[in-house]
């Protein structure tokens, strides 16, 4: 009996201190909730009543955003197409490029900047290829009038119309097969398909049948001959741009 009777006064005392706890504990959380209205009471009437204090808090909660965004976000990937600018600043622009910047600009109804990206990459291109950056962009523009989304028939897509499934392969270094609505991505990978076809046959006029064919042009029987006139249109672009460099009016005076 003495033992069960200790038990009882036991579960009984356990039961009291657990009410008691709890009964703290809400009265702390309601005290506590309290003093933090009350608190939120008091600077919105600080900050209504001195804007200048807001102006400040906002701008030091917007900095400190930015540097947890800078901590957060990784940095992105070299090859990542959608990562990768397609504009050019055209003071970056070499005189060359720029006059044909402006040139194709006007004619297809392109930004400037966007159209510097693509200009600059034909001459990237170009280099590395032995290829005439003249020659890419006008392919460029009779494949697709410079629209990086335009799509052919058998699946060419892009601003020269390369075939996703017979490039997937070079458009896996790039982010895959969407990455060839990239405007960059598309140029290096119809450059290379270019390049190889230049190699496989004995004339341009040749490689570029072909390319027609692999872009769905093959029913376009001009289509050599648009390209190359297209070519000759930006030789005299860089022609005239060289004359007027060269003019006397262009020459700094000497004392």
């Amino acid at each position: 009996m003495t033992v069960q009777l200790n038990m009882s006064r036991l579960v009984w005392g356990l039961q009291i201190w657990a009410t008691d706890v709890r009964e703290g504990f809400v009265e702390i959380m309601r005290h506590s909730l309290a003093v933090f209205g009350l608190a939120v009471v008091l600077v919105s009437v600080t900050f209504w009543a001195r804007p200048n204090l807001q102006t400040a808090a906002s701008e030091l909660l917007l900095v400190w955003l930015e540097i947890r965004q800078s901590e957060t976000v990784e940095t992105p990937t070299v090859n990542n197409a959608a990562t990768r600018a397609t504009a050019k600043n055209l003071k970056n622009l070499t005189p060359d490029q720029l006059a044909v910047t402006l040139w194709l600009s006007r004619k297809y109804r392109v930004s400037a900047e966007p159209m510097g990206a693509l200009v600059a990459q034909a001459w990237a291109s170009g280099e590395r290829s032995q290829l005439s950056p003249h020659l890419i962009l006008a392919i460029m523009a009779i494949e697709s009038r410079f629209n990086p989304f335009a799509a052919g028939n058998p699946g060419s897509v892009g601003l020269m119309q390369i075939e996703v499934k017979a490039h997937a392969e070079a458009l896996g270094q790039f982010g895959g097969p969407l990455s060839a609505f990239d405007p960059l991505t598309n140029v290096r990978v119809g450059v290379k398909h270019l390049q190889g076809l230049i190699e496989q046959t004995d004339t341009l006029e040749e490689a570029l049948w072909l390319y027609a064919a692999s872009s769905g042009q093959s029913a376009e029987s001009q289509y050599v001959e648009r390209v190359l006139a297209e070519q000759q249109l930006l030789d005299k672009v860089t022609e005239k741009q060289s004359a007027a460099a060269l003019s006397p009016k262009s020459m700094p005076a000497r004392l």
